[in-house]
């Protein structure tokens, strides 16, 4: 997969493998796949009781949809462009516009996989002492990470 910069303040993604579709697509599986989710866990961590209630009445609805909006637009990109012939050119196009999307995307997921594996303490760990649903999980993170710094980098 090759990410590169574009001149109006935004990124191009080429995937050139099928394995480059698989990490994209599980960008929306590793963000869906948090119990609770996201929303609610944010709302979890305001312990004053008055101020609980109303979070969670007024803030989780709110972050919930915000966070599904974003997840719901990468989908949406992404099968556009795998539904492309494989033959051509399939790039990926993450404007300007669409970078907070992609970045509150990404963040769900390496959350939800934080939560799932505490990938934390395995950052620094040798490959070959994590199991390789762990490994796999910690490469996933390491990649949303980096495509999450180029969107700070160039479009944020």
């Amino acid at each position: 997969m090759r990410i590169a910069p574009t001149l109006e303040g935004g990124l191009r993604i080429d995937p050139e493998t099928p394995d480059d579709w698989l990490i994209l697509h599980a960008i929306l599986l590793d963000a869906n796949g948090a119990e609770p989710d996201l929303a609610e866990q944010l709302g979890g961590m305001v312990t004053h009781e008055r101020l609980a209630e109303d979070w969670q009445d007024i803030v989780v609805p709110d972050l919930r949809e915000s966070f599904s909006d974003s997840l719901y637009h990468i989908q949406a990109v992404i099968d556009t462009a795998a539904a492309l012939p494989k033959d051509s050119v399939c790039p990926i196009w993450i404007t300007r516009e669409e970078s907070l999307n992609w970045y509150s995307a990404l963040n769900q997921a390496r959350l939800a996989l934080e939560k799932k594996y505490g990938l934390g303490s395995y950052s620094e760990s040798d490959p070959a002492n994590i199991s390789p649903i762990r490994h796999e999980a910690l490469i996933r993170s390491q990649f949303y990470c980096a495509l999450q710094s180029l969107l700070l980098r160039h479009s944020l």
